[in-house]
């Protein structure tokens, strides 16, 4: 049987997406079930049964399995992860409980950082010294090693970090530990910081190494039983797993360096709106993806997103840098806000509406689902405007709960707030909606962006539905809801490109640059990103270097691209003045430094259609009364998105409904149906 199917699978908050894709019929089908937290298996393993039967294909035509998951995020925030014992060069024990030595907030005399993974009496030093240089200054203690680990495995610990001074530069000494544990201690698992996270910083590269060994054990097994899974439903196939950085990798890899999944599914969201931009043209889009506990912003320029190389990781409060662990890792750049469509809405003791970041998750889930929540979410609320078809919600699988909503709206915001039930709703959308604006004006201004010269790309089950009112805010004139677009995520991990990121620490000023040994370590990556990749072909391959570089005496850098060819220093130093101006306004024009070399290598990604063939009959379902912000109430014509064809033009006020989510357009909106049935939406008044 030849394999021509893959299938895609995103583990949200409430819901878990999947999309089948098999080129060979010209088909992709979708699915939204709920997620099921306690064993995400259950709801994959559940859904990917249904897709094979609802398309009529056997198991094993499977080609792969492409899978994002929010498991390693989850078990950092309810920290229900392993007993990590860290290592580390003698003396420097308390790298994790000094961490930056400054406070994130110096206004708040109650700030806490976040706690360390690894508490101190489980932190150890041993002998053995790496000079800065790389140079060895005082041998391993091994004996020491051996006893530190021992006491470590009597108390409990279940996984090794270990990270030693410089070993960013010569990671010898860690390699030998992982030698003796391996023969000392089979099975244990151990992580090397010079393997995770090769570049400069003792503290973060301590942090990274201890949230991978934190994650690992947990990780292990969740993916080594998905996989049986797998097997036993005859899915005989690679799975892939999604990286933060919007990449694929394989199990292998992935379970050695789970923290390198953190950001996995909303990376995934990022690479998808990327796709769509490239296809339609779109040079500046803003990726929007609301779900049903987040909202994710992201940017996406000249057809990719925004990459960063470094992240925090259960921050304290959400918004303050800082509050949280840092995190050496390649992720897609994006800020996420606490408005889902299941974030709960209640005053707060001021009598001031509020709506997250507590979310009912899907479970007990939003009221209208009517699956034990009784606190109004967002979700209600868009039922009460009129946004949601409660008959039609799922497929008509789920039938909304409309009496109990009411009743909740009216209990727990409309009365104690003196409001009737619509203005209590109305509030706890525009709540949401103000909030994601600000967060996004927040990150695009970081970037020196204005939001109006972008387009919105909305996805996500809650996305389309409030990306009317999130583009008024933002003065942003072009919407775009692609088909499909409830599981977008979904769709991302199968056009997501097979990639792997390497870095190497090789700090010197840019007037001592070492040809020979920059050389030699784009040699290393190169060939540690194959081993990986393990390429068919391997020319089709495509590595693209970077450096980090900053001004001497600065303490943060600036990522620049490097040419292919030889290394050119006064082109580099050119190129790196410029960056500095486009981030910064100015440069300073003095001599730089580089801190890191980069290495990306990617295999192309694969090109998967959203389209699909318009039903017959009319795609009128009707008409009914939609809350249209700046307008009132306002009678709609609902469309079916399924019976739509291609080069339709509608003028709203219009709500267009598919299985996996809706979207409403106001009055001064004109739709057009593309190709492949994208809604392409247009603002030709003047914004309120």
């Amino acid at each position: 049987m030849k394999r021509t199917v893959r299938i895609g699978v995103d583990v949200g908050g409430t819901f878990t997406d999947l999309l089948l894709h098999d080129p060979a019929r010209g088909l992709t089908w979708p699915g939204k079930l709920p997620t099921t937290p306690d064993a995400p298996n259950e709801a994959i393993t559940a859904g990917i049964t249904r897709l094979l039967a609802e398309t009529g294909t056997p198991a094993g035509a499977v080609a792969a399995v492409v899978h994002g998951t929010t498991l390693v995020t989850n078990t950092l925030l309810e920290r229900t992860g392993a007993v990590v014992g860290l290592l580390t060069t003698s003396g420097f024990r308390d790298t994790l409980e000094m961490a930056r030595e400054i406070r994130f907030d110096t206004t708040d005399l109650l700030a806490r950082p976040a706690e360390p993974l690894v508490p101190r009496h489980l932190c150890r030093g041993v002998g053995g010294r790496i000079g800065s240089d790389g140079t060895e200054l005082e041998p391993l203690d091994e004996a020491g090693v051996l006893a530190e680990v021992a006491d470590l495995l009597e108390r409990g610990v279940e996984a090794v970090a270990v990270a030693f001074l410089h070993s960013y530069r010569d990671g010898r000494h860690e390699r030998r530990v992982r030698e003796l544990l391996a023969r000392a201690h089979p099975g244990l698992p151990v992580t090397l910081s010079s393997a995770v996270a090769p570049v400069l910083g003792e503290y973060e590269r301590a942090s990274t190494a201890c949230l991978n060994a934190y994650v690992q054990p947990l990780m292990s097994r969740y993916l080594d039983a998905l996989r049986d899974d797998l097997l036993a439903m005859g899915i005989d196939a690679p799975l892939h797993i999604v990286l933060s950085s919007g990449g694929i990798t394989t199990v292998e890899d992935a379970k050695e360096f789970p923290v390198r999944l953190l950001e996995s599914g909303p990376a995934a969201g990022a690479i998808a709106a990327a796709a769509v931009a490239r296809r339609l043209g779109e040079s500046d889009v803003l990726s929007f993806d609301m779900g049903g506990t987040t909202a994710k912003i992201a940017v996406v320029s000249g057809g990719e997103p925004r990459r960063k190389h470094d992240f925090e990781a259960g921050r304290v409060d959400k918004f303050k840098p800082g509050s949280g662990l840092p995190v050496r890792l390649t992720v897609v750049d994006m800020i996420e806000i606490g408005s889902g469509g299941g974030s709960i809405a209640a005053p707060d003791p001021l009598g001031l509406l509020k709506v997250g970041p507590r979310s009912a998750g899907s479970v007990p889930g939003p009221v209208a689902y009517g699956r034990g929540g009784e606190r109004p979410t967002v979700t209600d609320a868009d039922l009460v405007l009129g946004y949601l078809d409660p008959a039609a919600f799922l497929g008509g699988e789920m039938r909304l709960r409309t009496a109990e909503v009411h009743k909740a709206v009216d209990r727990d915001v409309a009365e104690p707030l003196g409001l009737d039930r619509v203005g209590a709703a109305s509030g706890i959308v525009e709540v949401a909606t103000a909030s994601m604006a600000a967060a996004a004006r927040m990150h695009l201004s970081e970037q020196g962006r204005d939001p109006a010269a972008f387009a919105l790309v909305a996805f996500g089950g809650a996305g389309p539905v409030h990306a009317y009112g999130l583009a008024k805010q933002l003065k942003i004139r072009r919407i775009v809801v692609p088909m499909r677009a409830g599981v977008m995520s979904a769709y991302g991990f199968l056009v997501a490109a097979p990639t792997v990121d390497q870095a190497r620490s090789l700090p010197s000023a840019l007037s001592e640059v070492d040809d020979a040994r920059v050389a030699a370590a784009y040699e290393e990556m190169a060939a540690q990103a194959l081993a990986v990749l393990r390429p068919e072909k391997p020319e089709e391959v495509r590595f693209r270097r970077s450096a980090d570089l900053r001004y001497l005496g600065q303490g943060s850098e600036i990522e620049v691209a490097l040419p292919d060819g030889e290394l050119d220093l006064d082109h580099l130093h050119a190129a790196f003045e410029q960056a500095y101006r486009a981030t910064f306004g100015r440069s300073l024009g003095g001599p730089a430094e580089v801190v890191n070399w980069r290495l990306s290598a990617q295999l192309p990604g694969h090109d998967v259609s959203l389209a699909c063939e318009p039903l017959d009959g009319d795609p009128r379902r009707g008409t009914r009364e939609v809350w249209i912000p700046g307008h009132g109430w306002l009678r709609a014509t609902v469309w079916d998105r399924y019976r739509l064809r291609p080069g339709t033009e509608i003028t709203g006020p219009a709500v267009f409904e598919e299985r996996e989510s809706s979207c409403c357009f106001g009055p001064e909106c004109r739709i057009r149906v593309d190709d492949d049935l994208t809604l392409l939406v247009e603002f030709e008044s003047a914004m309120a």
